[in-house]
């Protein structure tokens, strides 16, 4: 058998996964060794933004290489109210690829969308399971998306991510060798329950864990949906502060599963890869606080701790596996998650649909060139509309819910619903270029941070009148109006022809400012 000019394509997708705790970042915790030295031998792009930070927009996005403004699914509930345009898998199937999706959905993709389809969630495999798998998944389904604060009392091998590569492997070793795939996987972890089983459980013990930064203080100083999604975990828990080293230490041990799992995915797809080239992904929808400003979960506005992703590549005639570095101008590039689509179908040999918006990262990839300016800035949004609420006026049941089930005194089991009508209301669009952030909001609240210098977000320099950094505010405003007209819908298309770049650029027609690294 020889290789074929088509690659495999396999995306691996985690879930709430805040992309600076690992250590190709510099992180203490050993929490994905594999994904580190994948990205040492791929391409790891340390600049990659989700286009929402929240589940189901994220989502859809990968799957259509458009922003929430275009698919319009901008909340979590509202993945069949999706514009979609042409989609990933068509174009897969256009180009005589056999596709699969095996673990989280949360779009409005279905199994007819694929030629095979097995879909879990945060409660484990959405068909009914059978012997240990069931009794997991009702344990799961039980925790409320709490924080476990025993061992799990399963073994590794009925987790979600275990079960989920044992499928896809059982699949692809399925299918024939002669004919591309494109397989999906899509773990629902890290995200909440935040649970694991040993040796993960005890693995980052609590005690050692690194301090917090920022802590609950900083969270205070922020606006009301921050204060406002703290207090509804109390009201969801009354154990929610004093349980976050625990769920710090199971969100590090999960982390450290997936890792594992993805391991086993790719050594169990390198037969099939003797004879086939491929292209691996491994990225995530959004992140997630992890304890910083006393918060676990998502939900308020867009920090980078929310809004920055993991994204590596690798693969056949990739940069970074043909000369065992990373690639630099990939390291300093600004990526989206609507971005692999059209790279995805840039590599199948398929034409970019008129309906996506991103950027094929191809050329990059494969040592090409590219231009610079195109990759100089990212886009994110955030909000679903109406006015932002205040304390004065939020509405009942907006954040902890309670339904179904009950505790043996027969109370109800709150459910923290983190993405509500107080946190999601409003809009809130993010513009990151060099080393710089520009936070924007619909009643006019304008932010500016120099995020090297301030990871975090904490000293707003908007107001600052040193001529460098009014500088990069008017740029940053300058790109902010480009994003959002390059945001709206290329659709519906009726008669007449629409100029475009191949590769989805906006350059060389540009002159798109260009904030540099090094500014103070």
């Amino acid at each position: 058998m020889t290789k074929n000019d088509k690659p495999d394509i396999v995306l691996v997708l985690s879930d709430q996964h805040r992309a600076d705790v690992c250590g190709r970042e510099g992180f203490p915790l050993d929490t994905t060794p594999f994904l580190d030295s994948m990205a040492h031998e791929g391409v790891w792009f340390n600049r990659a933004y989700t286009t929402a930070p929240l589940c189901c927009p994220a989502r859809t996005s990968i799957f259509t290489g458009r922003y929430p403004t275009a698919h319009r699914v901008v909340e979590n509930s509202a993945a069949e109210l999706a514009v979609p345009g042409t989609n990933l898998f068509e174009v897969a199937k256009k180009a005589g690829y056999t596709t699969a999706m095996v673990g989280k959905n949360h779009t409005w993709l279905s199994a007819d969308d694929v030629d095979y389809w097995d879909e879990f969630s945060h409660e484990g495999r959405v068909e009914p399971s059978e012997g240990d798998g069931a009794a997991f998944d009702d344990w799961l389904h039980k925790r409320r998306h709490r924080t476990a604060t025993e061992p799990t009392p399963f073994p590794v091998e009925v987790q979600n991510p275990y079960r989920i590569v044992s499928e896809a492997l059982d699949w692809a070793k399925q299918q024939s060798p002669n004919k591309p795939i494109m397989l999906v996987v899509s773990f629902p972890e890290p995200h909440n329950p935040y649970q694991v089983p040993e040796p993960y459980f005890s693995m980052f013990p609590t005690e050692l864990l690194p301090p917090i930064e920022p802590g609950p203080e900083e969270r205070k100083k922020q606006s009301f949906a921050w204060e406002y999604l703290h207090e509804i975990g109390e009201e969801a828990n009354p154990q929610y502060d004093e349980l976050i080293d625990r769920a710090r230490a199971n969100y590090f041990g999960m982390l450290r599963l997936i890792d594992d799992q993805v391991k086993r995915l790719y050594e169990g797809l390198e037969e099939r890869h003797q004879g086939r080239n491929r292209i691996m992904a491994v990225t995530a929808d959004h992140g997630d606080y992890v304890g910083a400003f006393g918060l676990v979960r998502k939900g308020a506005e867009i920090p980078e701790l929310l809004a920055r992703i993991p994204m590596v590549v690798s693969g056949d005639g990739i940069v970074g596996a043909l000369t065992g570095v990373s690639n630099e101008s990939a390291q300093s590039a600004f990526v989206s998650l609507a971005d692999l689509m059209p790279t995805f179908c840039e590599a199948m040999g398929e034409e970019i649909p008129i309906s996506a918006q991103g950027r094929s990262l191809l050329p990059m990839l494969t040592g090409h060139d590219y231009p610079k300016e195109e990759f100089a800035s990212a886009y994110i949004e955030q909000g679903f509309g109406g006015l932002p609420y205040t304390a004065a006026d939020v509405p009942d049941g907006a954040g902890a819910v309670h339904p179904g089930i009950m505790w043996d005194d027969g109370e109800p089991v709150p459910r923290l619903d983190e993405l509500n009508s107080v946190t999601q209301s409003g809009r809130h669009r993010k513009v990151r270029s060099g080393d710089w952030a520009l936070f924007a909001g619909m009643t006019g609240d304008f932010r500016l941070f120099n995020v090297r210098e301030d990871p975090y977000e904490l000293n707003n320099r908007w107001d600052d009148p040193t001529p460098e950094v009014q500088a990069v505010r008017s740029a940053l405003l300058e790109l902010l109006a480009v994003w959002q007209m390059r945001s709206e819908d290329p659709l519906p298309v009726k008669d007449y022809v629409r100029k475009r770049d191949p590769h989805g650029y906006l350059e060389p027609y540009s002159t798109l400012p260009v904030v540099p690294d090094g500014v103070k």
